[in-house]
């Protein structure tokens, strides 16, 4: 979420949120691009997720909606320093388009929901994990990659020298658009690859190492 981030940003270039499917300035908040998820797609989501019994968050105008506040919901808002807003039946309160869906639960839970997901709703709808216990749901339209596709045009830098870092099932299309992809150690085996390079995890600081190196080689 842009909230959520807003925080950590110093500087007062594009933000891509969302994984991809919101670009915002830091200073004004304004959206450069927002592709939500279209409403009755999104109303049928709901649908098939809430039956099968998951709980389900709901973003709309860089807000976190809930049908009600679950231990799901209570975790993931304080991991991300969220405000709650529960409004009963998401289906019946839902009357604009929401920028994405996630459904929380066990991993290996939703590794088949997942798959069920993505056998329902085919190209209709973006489906991926972020975090082991986070599956999302976008516009087919939204990825990191088309997020960052995007802010590329917007600010002209070159895709061929963009250098992309990745852990997770959704970061996979973003290693496969950027010139060149480094994967952090221990990550998805589909980010490991599709990565031209892999890298220490974070206690050794290697996202730090590698752009060091990148530095180091135009000194």
């Amino acid at each position: 979420m842009f909230q959520s981030v807003r925080r950590y940003l110093v500087g007062d270039e594009p933000v891509v949120c969302y994984q991809g499917a919101v670009v915002a300035e830091p200073t004004t908040g304004r959206f450069l691009r927002h592709e939500p998820i279209p409403l009755e797609l999104a109303r049928e989501a709901i649908e098939a997720v809430v039956a099968e019994g998951y709980h389900l968050n709901c973003y709309v105008g860089d807000e976190l909606y809930v049908a009600e506040v679950t231990p799901e919901a209570r975790a993931y808002a304080d991991f991300q320093h969220l405000a709650i807003h529960p409004v009963g039946d998401l289906q019946e309160w839902l009357d604009e388009p929401p920028t994405k869906l996630v459904a929380v639960g066990d991993p290996e839970e939703l590794d088949g929901l997942e798959v069920r997901l993505k056998e329902l709703f085919g190209n209709r709808l973006y489906v991926s994990k972020s975090l082991p216990y986070f599956l999302e749901l976008a516009s087919p339209q939204v990825t990191k990659a088309s997020g960052m596709a995007f802010l590329a045009e917007h600010l002209g830098f070159a895709r061929e020298r963009t250098v992309a870092f990745g852990d997770g099932e959704n970061d996979v299309e973003l290693l496969g658009w950027a010139g060149y992809a480094v994967a952090v150690e221990g990550g998805h085996q589909r980010v490991l690859a599709v990565a031209d390079l892999v890298c220490p995890g974070p206690a050794e600081e290697g996202v730090a190492q590698v752009l060091e190196a990148f530095l180091d080689l135009r000194a």
